[in-house]
């Protein structure tokens, strides 16, 4: 076997740092005495990451303002990370995610000998397909989570691998519901509505809001309904207080993390736009995906739009199967019919809720693959093309 190799990584936010762990988890089976660094979160630390920053630092919302307020801030770490990487050189770079912050760096490890890797293609197909330039420069290989991408990667030069998606992986076909409903003291017959916001402190800033707003309407048209929100725990106290600003407040369910738990258990949930409506998708849940941005934000990403859809689920099914209320379309009163029309499905047309899981479960069988050993493999190979 060969010398375990020195990774240096960068994932950003919390489906990033998901991502990565699972990553660290395939190279950990091929290199045992495997040394991972770089900027990263819980899952990756919980593995033996050598954080040297934080995930959450990289954390930013919308296309615009959010990062120009920090960008100072995000440009100094990248530099400092840059210059320690090229004194301290790792064997290869894996920018997980997070593209506006590793393509830049990667293009520079890369020009400098330093094998580059990025996991997950950036949707270049859905939107900012100027992107494909950028990433020919930067990444040596691109491990793709969705099957179309290698090919689409490769009329343009760039050597990719599909890995399949590792949520796809993580999350059992059949979820186990009343295992989750245990676990967060709900009751079988109770009809729950889960509220995942985000995991951003700026989205909490724009969504929250509206997100709780809708509840509270949806509550006075069934007050006996359960609401239960898993909160990023550094995020918790904006989101008690949001609650409270709704009248909520003793009322909403918050626990720390959980989304899982808390998706596997629910009935319908108010989503925001992200990886976690594809896990919510592969959970196999009613969802309804509401987003909100700085307006200049919003306009700038509108015009770089390639595809009708902006939620995951639909992207992926080429189709409206859940509702999208984005922006403007995003207020209490629209979040919260849309929402009551997947939870009197339940009752009133179970047919409308089964051709949904059959969509989902046909999404979850595509994307199915062992995800941290194919992605390994790919990463030996670039190491050692002979072996």
């Amino acid at each position: 076997m060969a010398a375990s190799p020195r990774v240096a990584m960068v994932a950003g936010e919390t489906s990033g740092d998901l991502l990565a762990g699972l990553l660290i988890d395939g190279m950990q089976a091929h290199w045992p005495d495997l040394q991972t660094c770089g900027i990263g979160g819980p899952q990756m630390q919980r593995r033996g990451f050598d954080a040297w920053w934080p995930s959450e630092k990289l954390a930013v919302h919308g296309y615009s303002m959010e990062v120009l307020r920090r960008l100072r801030e995000l440009l100094g770490i990248r530099k400092q990370l840059r210059e320690r990487l090229l004194k301290d050189r790792p064997d290869v770079f894996i920018g997980v995610d997070a593209p506006d912050f590793n393509l830049g760096l990667e293009a520079d490890l890369r020009a400098a000998g330093i094998k580059t890797v990025h996991f997950v293609c950036p949707s270049v197909w859905a939107w900012r397909a100027e992107r494909v330039e950028k990433i020919r420069r930067s990444a040596d290989h691109v491990l793709c989570i969705f099957p179309f991408e290698p090919e689409l990667l490769a009329r343009h030069g760039i050597a990719a691998t599909y890995v399949g998606h590792p949520l796809a992986g993580v999350i059992p076909m059949v979820p186990d519901r009343a295992a989750a409903r245990a676990q967060l003291g709900l009751q079988d017959t109770d009809e729950v509505l889960a509220i995942l916001p985000g995991s951003r402190s700026s989205e909490i800033a724009y969504i929250t809001q509206p997100f709780f707003e809708a509840a509270a309407l949806v509550r006075k048209a069934r007050p006996a309904i359960k609401l239960i929100v898993p909160a990023v725990p550094a995020l918790r106290e904006r989101i008690v207080q949001a609650a409270q600003a709704a009248g909520l407040g003793g009322v909403v369910q918050i626990v720390s993390g959980q989304s899982h738990a808390v998706l596997a258990a629910c009935d319908t949930t108010l989503i925001a736009s992200g990886t976690a409506t594809l896990e919510a998708a592969l959970f196999k849940r009613p969802m309804v995906i509401g987003y909100h941005m700085h307006p200049l934000s919003w306009w700038l990403m509108r015009r770089k739009q390639l595809q009708p859809w902006v939620g995951l689920p639909n992207i992926l099914c080429g189709d409206f199967v859940v509702p999208e209320l984005i922006q403007d379309a995003a207020t209490p009163q629209a979040l919260c019919a849309a929402t009551l029309q997947w939870l009197d499905a339940r009752q009133h047309h179970p047919e409308k809720i089964t051709a949904l899981e059959q969509r989902f479960t046909a999404l979850h069988e595509s994307l199915r693959r062992n995800t941290p050993q194919l992605a390994a493999d790919a990463i030996q190979k670039i190491l050692h093309p002979a072996a």
